[in-house]
């Protein structure tokens, strides 16, 4: 490897370390200045928690952390140890901000500061929604994970013939539909699923849709590496048809491979370290069904 795209890796990195950092600060914020202080909840591991600190006061932070750790040590065989890594990484980046973010908005009298005022919960619904949906967006522009249900969502992914975007959709259900026989509210029913909607919204306008699969079509003839790291660092695999450059009459192969929206970044990265010369295609793919997408209904 040159030096110039060693150079480029490490920035790629920083870049990405940067952006995920950022994305979880930006989501602990929607928590810790809107969310909680109104008691409002929603989908997501960190809403199950939030339902936790309603009833008990346990730190949020702490639940995660402790939570996180036990999905990562069970998925480390079924999923390796580069998703645990990133993983991990977000499950401390997330319990260090949400806990740094509920020390700041803390009233000298251990309340959480309401910083639009009493009887302001719709605006403090739209407004952390928002931000946790920025939040997460950054999160998955960088390719990386937030932990939670990600880490329960992949092994189911990885098991059963059940989509990502769909087990998330369930798991997310479930939590907002638990607050009513526990708190006997219809308020935080509607106000979870509401911030649910807006922040699904802004992470779907962020990144042009989360569940969106992409296609891609590469020429090249270092097929063997570039189908060993799709392999290797996506759920997906590839298949490799042989071609014939019309002009040179020269022997070419043809990598065929479908992926997740969030996972286009990391196509395109590998391909450019192992073969810049290559010819890629990209186009949207809408309608996947099969392993690791969507189930074929009639």
């Amino acid at each position: 490897m040159n030096y110039g795209l060693k150079k480029g890796r490490v920035w790629e990195f920083l870049k990405d370390f940067l952006a995920i950092n950022l994305g979880m600060a930006i989501y602990a914020l929607g928590w810790a200045a809107f969310l909680l202080p109104y008691h409002i909840t929603t989908g997501g591991m960190t809403g199950m928690f939030a339902i936790l600190y309603y009833l008990t006061k346990f730190p949020i932070s702490a639940a995660v952390l402790i939570s996180n750790a036990i999905l990562l040590l069970i998925s480390i065989k079924p999923l390796g140890w580069k998703f645990v890594g990133k993983s991990a990484y977000a499950a401390v980046a997330l319990s260090f901000f949400l806990e740094m973010g509920q020390q700041m908005m803390t009233n000298p009298d251990g309340t959480l500061m309401q910083v639009l005022g009493p009887g302001q919960d719709s605006m403090a619904c739209v407004l952390g929604a928002i931000l946790n949906g920025f939040g997460i967006g950054f999160v998955f522009i960088s390719g990386g994970s937030t932990g939670g249900w990600d880490i329960i969502a992949a092994l189911v992914n990885k098991r059963h013939n059940i989509s990502f975007g769909r087990v998330l959709l369930y798991l997310d259900f479930v939590v907002i539909a638990s607050c009513y026989p526990i708190f006997h509210s219809w308020r935080m029913v509607v106000f979870g699923y509401v911030t649910l909607a807006i922040y699904t919204y802004v992470i779907d306008m962020l990144i042009n849709s989360s569940r969106q699969d992409v296609q891609f079509i590469i020429f090249t003839r270092k097929h063997r590496e570039i189908c060993d790291r799709i392999i290797s660092e996506t759920v997906h695999s590839a298949t490799v048809l042989d071609g014939e450059g019309y002009y040179t009459h020269e022997d070419v192969k043809v990598v065929f491979t479908i992926v997740h929206k969030r996972e286009q970044l990391t196509i395109l990265r590998l391909i450019r370290e192992i073969d810049p010369a290559a010819f890629v295609s990209q186009s949207r793919a809408e309608g996947v069904y099969g392993n690791g997408f969507n189930t074929i209904k009639p």
